[in-house]
């Protein structure tokens, strides 16, 4: 067994590490012009139909493959990448028996608020949140849940604060539950220096610069979060476009700042992220993942380890694998879904 980590130097170790996107600034949630549902069934490039749904605040976007009555996966992207990212993982499950779900995030593809006086709130427990009522929404009692950068944690959440909606969890870089409390503690230089996009969305010198230069943006993290990772521009482009929905900067934005205590969240979760705020145990049946080539913020194995109380493994994915290891690496990544769900 790995050793024991204090509370203390745990959360400063998930601090260091982890590629998820930040939030707004100041103290306000933003919103945004309502923007008109798209309900009709349209084509999502060679993944297959988008469909539409509402569940809680939103209109979300999702692709669905596999039998109706098979056993339920749902596949969480994170920043600044998109379904895509599990387009050849989503089929390979399907073969296998898998109703896959695959839905866009808040702030991304066409999925949409319902409403113009809906805070842009991309705290971490809202974005759980998403996926329950997502999950509510089509019915589906219990899933597994498998994802990466901001999937990851989301689908870390969830199985902490709601296991009995979880069948099994694969996890891309392990725990990465945190809390505002946590992020106040200053890292060392070269892990700071890690998170320069947190600060610079910080600033609205940050906010306008990524409003301006999303794709330059995002190609930019790709690169450096998957140093090895030989993508075309069309694969780049193809996830790119998911960055043009109207509140992805205000997502984006109120993410980053939330972590860092710049910008509010809503009252209504404060209990929820009380309860993160202590680290919970996740019991539900769980592989992580890491890619050997991660240029992420990302935490080692051995700080997150015996925070998994159940059945539990670990799998390093070698041969120059980044962050986007779904992508990278797909059969592995589907593999781990199998297996975790058989664990």
């Amino acid at each position: 067994m790995p050793a024991r980590h204090s509370t203390t130097r745990f959360s400063r170790t998930l601090l260091a590490c982890a590629l998820l996107p930040l939030g707004l600034m100041a103290t306000n949630i933003a919103t945004a012009a309502p923007q008109k549902p798209q309900m009709a069934t349209v084509a999502a490039d060679n993944f297959g139909p988008l469909k539409h749904i509402n569940a809680g605040v939103l209109d979300v976007a999702y692709v669905e493959q596999g039998p109706a009555d098979g056993p339920v996966v749902i596949l969480l992207h994170g920043w600044p990448y998109d379904i895509h990212s599990f387009e050849e993982v989503a089929p390979a499950l399907a073969a296998k028996g898998y109703r896959v779900l695959v839905p866009y995030v808040r702030g991304y593809g066409q999925t949409r608020f319902l409403s113009a006086q809906t805070p842009r709130n991309a705290q971490p427990t809202a974005l759980a949140s998403d996926v329950i009522a997502f999950m509510d929404a089509l019915h589906v009692q219990h899933a597994v849940l498998a994802g990466f950068d901001w999937g990851a944690r989301t689908a870390d959440i969830i199985s902490a604060l709601w296991p009995e909606r979880v069948k099994a969890l694969v996890s891309v870089s392990g725990y990465l539950i945190s809390s505002q409390e946590a992020a106040k503690a200053p890292l060392p230089p070269s892990a700071e220096l890690q998170w320069w996009y947190q600060y610079y969305f910080a600033t609205p010198r940050g906010q306008a610069g990524y409003e301006q230069n999303r794709h330059a943006f995002a190609k930019l993290i790709w690169q450096t979060a998957s140093p090895k990772w030989a993508f075309d521009d069309a694969t780049f482009e193809r996830s790119a476009q998911a960055l043009d929905n109207p509140d992805q900067v205000a997502i984006t934005v109120h993410n980053y700042r939330w972590r860092l205590g710049l910008a509010q969240g809503e009252t209504r979760y404060d209990a929820l992220e009380a309860k993160l705020a202590k680290f919970p145990a996740i019991a539900v049946p769980t592989i992580t993942l890491e890619g050997d080539a991660n240029g992420a913020p990302h935490p080692p194995a051995e700080a997150y380890a015996q925070r998994f109380t159940g059945k539990y493994q670990y799998r390093l994915i070698t041969g120059g694998v980044g962050h986007n290891l779904p992508q990278e690496a797909p059969q592995a990544f589907a593999q781990a879904v199998v297996d975790a769900d058989h664990l």
